[in-house]
């Protein structure tokens, strides 16, 4: 028989009959909050926007709750426990399960919460915490201003300590990762906070690298219906190579540059082509496959292999100290990669002056194929805000336009966009100027009335790589 103490037992009743009242007041409030169309459906746009905040800001608060009591259900359901467990007891394998059954959600959104759950409970009530770089993330969440999705990508993205990177050091990198996901969302978010890691653990790209690359599958699954599947996990460098392919095949389909000359007849054979964009894209990765095993290894799909941009910079290369960038690639790659592409196909030098590479004049409208892998390299795709279209999917825009303006096209004055963006600033009314090596967007009044200028950064890692080798 087990006795409670009444002196803790009143307490703790007191305590839990609080939590839930308040919870039980909240759902109320919520419940009385219209889902009805037609209550939205007059609303100006500014009314709609705020809303939409509003929204958001429920979503996290509620998030904040769930996140809590998932981490404390995952405490009490520790595999140490066994069937003792919180989760075993009521019939789940894992706290996961009994996280994701409950509360109808998909197995990711479960095991998050509770990745996020234990982190911020180890950070409130450890006395030393396990990850005390991460308390900065654990604080945001309960404070309702970081959702789930973004606490975990915080904390996935940044990894642990290694002999090069301090806790302090990640610390420090947690908070201005949390103040930045005010304007990211999660996967761009992580990919923010692997970007931050490669920066701060330059030793350790060469290790992660060799990581991806080990883990690279292709898998080949017959359906019950006669249909095939190929699964395919490819490490950056691979990606590359598919990507370049892939690109040749549908990026006309896609929204890609428009062309010209010979390329301008592909396209617009590409472009009548009746079957759809993944319909093509399946049948050339075939035809590649058929050609490829049937041709001669020293001539291995002849004289049109793909071309791979390796972005590296000049003082990296020749001290064989930094990483390289493949272009359209987020990660970067080691110094030895670097050295082992380049000893292997043709160098183009892109000489970078004041954070611009060298350009040439008015001579012709369409920018030449040497300008768009200088501005690749130097935009890294489309520059619009929150686009994330890679170099091959982009157009060359005129910031001073060519005929209304009798801009020039050189580099400094050419600016990556995606197709959608390109339209988008030519029949909306949105302009975009320069100031030396910065560019800016800015939005026609009925978006902004008083048309403030937003910075367009640069989306290559290689011209973030030149900037640090500068400062």
């Amino acid at each position: 028989m087990t006795f409670i103490s009444t002196q803790t037992a009143a307490p703790v009743a007191s305590a839990l009959s609080a939590l839930s009242a308040l919870m039980s007041s909240a759902v109320d409030a919520l419940t009385l909050v219209s889902t009805a169309a037609i209550d939205y459906r007059d609303l100006d746009d500014g009314t709609l926007l705020e809303l939409h905040r509003l929204a958001a800001r429920e979503r996290q608060l509620v998030e904040a709750h769930a996140a809590v009591i998932a981490g404390e259900i995952a405490h009490r359901s520790a595999p140490s426990l066994g069937h003792s467990g919180l989760a075993q007891r009521n019939g789940y394998r894992t706290p996961e399960e009994l996280v994701r059954v409950s509360a109808r959600s998909t197995a990711r959104e479960a095991s998050a919460a509770v990745r996020v759950g234990l982190q911020s409970r180890d950070s409130q009530l450890a006395s030393t915490p396990q990850r005390p770089w991460l308390v900065a993330v654990s604080g945001a969440l309960v404070a309702g201003s970081l959702p789930v999705a973004s606490a975990d990508a915080i904390q996935s993205g940044l990894g642990e300590p290694a002999l090069t990177v301090s806790i302090p050091m990640l610390a420090s990198t947690a908070e201005q990762l949390v103040a930045e996901a005010a304007t990211l969302d999660p996967d761009r978010l992580f990919r923010r906070a692997r970007q931050l890691r490669d920066e701060l653990d330059e030793l350790g790209v060469a290790d992660r690298e060799r990581e991806r690359r080990e883990r690279r599958s292709l898998r080949f699954t017959r359906q019950p219906d006669g249909m095939g599947r190929l699964t395919w996990l490819l490490d950056p460098e691979s990606a590359a190579v598919a990507a370049e392919l892939y690109d040749r095949a549908t990026s006309p389909r896609r929204g890609g540059p428009r062309f010209r000359g010979e390329l301008e007849t592909t396209a617009e054979r590409i472009l009548a082509d009746p079957r759809t964009t993944e319909q093509l894209a399946s049948d050339v990765f075939l035809e590649l496959l058929r050609h490829g095993a049937a041709a001669d290894d020293s001539a291995l799909l002849g004289s049109g292999a793909p071309s791979v941009r390796v972005l590296v910079t000049a003082t990296a290369l020749a001290s064989g100290i930094g990483c390289g960038r493949l272009e359209g690639q987020p990660d970067p790659i080691s110094i030895q990669t670097v050295q082992r592409l380049a000893c292997a196909g043709a160098v183009m030098p892109i000489l970078f002056d004041q954070g611009q590479p060298l350009d040439v004049g008015r001579d012709q409208r369409l920018f030449t194929h040497r300008q768009r892998i200088a501005l690749a390299a130097r935009d890294g795709g489309c520059r619009f805000p929150g686009c994330e279209r890679p170099p091959s999917w982009t157009e060359a825009h005129h910031v001073k336009q060519w005929v209304r303006d009798g801009g020039s096209t050189n580099v400094a004055d050419g600016i990556l966009l995606c197709r959608h963006h390109h339209l988008l600033i030519h029949n909306n009314g949105w302009e975009i100027t320069r100031k030396g090596s910065q560019y800016w967007l800015v939005p026609p009044p009925d978006i902004d009335p008083g048309q403030a200028p937003i910075l367009m950064p640069s989306k290559s890692s290689a011209m973030r790589d030149l900037a640090r080798e500068s400062a």
